[in-house]
């Protein structure tokens, strides 16, 4: 959870944020299994955080999400756009309308032709959005806003993109979250998405293997794994090894990325979500692609509460992406 004050053009300032784990299984591949158990999370993070807000923007994982880009008419009224858009979504959502929340967004003019426009239609089953709606009830807030965990990301990239060479502008760049259950990778050019790959490879299966290797359970290997509270076999043995794994799959992404694109170059990866902090994954991945790599931080530019600790933000900055970008938007926009 995340609290921003400010605007963009003002600036922007971290009032507070609280990191707090979920019960194991909780959620399994992005849908809520226990909303108890979720709720009581949500609880937690907001004691912790002291925070006073009641209204709160959540977010869907991409899989539960349907997107399409289409184009239409410029000019048309609201209402006619969104039966236009009505009409277009029931070619591509494999469900009855009745049974999905369905918005679109104009992206702006389409590329082919100046009288028309690019329109984003995104749609997903109203029981997950429901599920989100529900937890966050469920401790006391209201869920004003419903995005997509990926664009929320990209939205916070745009702060990040400002710390790479020239802004970032003109380049191919390589944004990797790496979660607890999955990796996604993400190539960004001005802002634009050009391609996505998502990997079932995450922190959890680095917890398994502690686990596994020193006959602990979940949560204390997870416990340990985030103190680096492990014997001296740990980096060489278990940690090492899972670095590779992550560079591999992201130079696999890349190589994806140049077969599927007329593509041929990336010029800067930037890392995100929990695991990005590891000691070492830098090195790693930037050894295995030969490209620049960084670790996201979108903060850099932005001023801290006083009770906000720098130390303590710099740690989990890149687990906070999401939340950062959901934290950008605005209720009365």
């Amino acid at each position: 959870m995340l609290e921003l004050s400010g605007s963009e053009k003002d600036g922007y300032r971290v009032e507070r944020f609280s990191i707090e784990a979920l019960p194991r299984d909780a959620v399994v591949d992005g849908n809520i299994v226990s909303l108890e158990g979720v709720g009581d999370a949500i609880k937690r993070a907001l004691r912790r955080m002291g925070a006073g807000v009641k209204q709160v923007a959540v977010a869907l994982p991409a899989s539960s999400v349907i997107t399409k880009k289409i184009i239409l008419p410029a000019g048309l009224r609201e209402q006619d756009m969104e039966f236009q858009v009505e009409s277009e979504a029931n070619q591509y959502i494999p469900f009855a309308l009745d049974e999905v929340n369905l918005d679109f967004q104009v992206i702006g003019p389409s590329p082919a032709s100046p009288d028309d426009v690019e329109v984003l239609i995104a749609a997903s089953r109203k029981e997950k959005v429901e599920d989100r709606v529900a937890v966050a009830e469920s401790a006391g807030l209201k869920a004003v806003i419903v995005d997509v965990e990926s664009f929320a990301s990209e939205a916070a990239f745009e702060l990040v993109s400002r710390q790479l060479d020239d802004g970032g502008r003109d380049r191919i760049v390589a944004l990797v979250d790496i979660g607890a259950t999955g990796t996604s990778v993400t190539m960004l050019r001005n802002g634009r998405q050009l391609y996505s790959r998502e990997q079932p490879l995450g922190g959890n299966q680095l917890t398994q293997d502690i686990s596994r290797q020193y006959g602990m359970n979940f949560e204390e290997a997870e416990t340990a794994k985030l103190s680096g509270d492990l014997p001296d076999d740990y980096e060489r043995d278990l940690q090492r090894p899972f670095l590779d794994s992550i560079a591999l799959e992201i130079s696999r992404a890349l190589q994806f990325f140049f077969t599927s694109t007329q593509y041929n170059e990336v010029h800067d990866i930037v890392l995100s979500g929990g695991c990005s902090v590891m000691p070492g994954l830098v090195e790693v991945v930037r050894g295995r692609t030969q490209v620049a790599t960084i670790v996201a931080n979108p903060f850099v530019a932005m001023a801290l509460n006083a009770k906000v600790r720098s130390k303590s933000l710099l740690g989990v900055a890149p687990a906070l992406m999401v939340a950062c970008g959901l934290a950008l938007r605005r209720f009365d926009a």
